[in-house]
């Protein structure tokens, strides 16, 4: 049977974004089965993780993008040993700032945001692929390629994904994990302040941090290949193991 690596997405815009990377990765890598999970739709952001579990295969590679990540992190801690390994991607052990979390998103910020989502969703998700794709090198192309490929909006799941964006911390979920683990930012993140790979690796300076300069929120998108490489080089070191 194919090693498995499992990519969960991120919030409000779909799987698309992850598709990319996912050619990228099959390209690369023929050998590996790789599959984008989509988030639940269920809007009792208590089920998710639960959800995720009865869904997301046994012995695989978990890794996801920016809330996918963070879900990713929990799942890992949840299943121990059975999971291969833990990869995020532009994610944030906490995605709003906290008393000993300074490298996030401040919380007045993160209010306004989901005050506005549930006022006006399809717009505030419109600015949020302005804000995914801030920092990359093509941004307006960016941001028209999330656009386009945006699902309808289901208010309540999404209301959800922001709820528990602003509830995890995922600190204890990554001290508790067992395995390896591979947490990628990106340089000029609008979303995830690249100060905050410092601050995981002074956290757990166990893992491998790494911060891939130049690039945008929209990472998976934006530098496919470049997070694919990384990705696969931290799989077959694991292997070696």
């Amino acid at each position: 049977m194919r090693d498995q690596l499992i990519l969960l997405p991120g919030w409000g815009l779909g799987s698309a974004p992850l598709e990319p990377l996912c050619d990228a990765l099959r390209e690369q890598a023929p050998h590996l089965a790789v599959h984008i999970e989509p988030l639940p739709a269920d809007g009792d952001a208590a089920t998710w993780l639960d959800s995720l579990d009865d869904e997301v295969p046994r012995d695989a590679w978990l890794a996801g993008w920016s809330l996918g990540g963070m879900l990713a992190a929990e799942l890992a801690a949840r299943r121990g040993e059975s999971c291969r390994g833990l990869i995020t991607c532009a994610a944030n052990a906490s995605f709003r700032q906290r008393d000993d979390w300074a490298y996030a998103m401040p919380n007045t910020v993160f209010e306004d945001f989901f005050e506005a989502f549930l006022l006006e969703p399809e717009l505030t998700l419109k600015r949020f692929t302005l804000l995914v794709s801030q920092g990359a090198r093509d941004a307006r192309t960016l941001a028209r390629q999330l656009q386009v490929a945006m699902p309808a909006p289901q208010v309540e799941a999404l209301s959800a994904g922001l709820q528990l964006l602003g509830s995890l911390d995922t600190r204890g979920a990554l001290s508790r994990y067992p395995g390896p683990q591979l947490h990628l930012f990106a340089g000029n993140d609008a979303l995830v302040p690249a100060r905050a790979a410092e601050a995981l690796l002074e956290w757990l300076p166990d893992v491998e941090v790494s911060v891939i300069e130049g690039a945008s929120h929209g990472l998976p998108l934006e530098r496919p290949d470049e997070v694919a490489a990384a990705i696969l080089q931290f799989i077959h070191e694991g292997d070696d193991v």
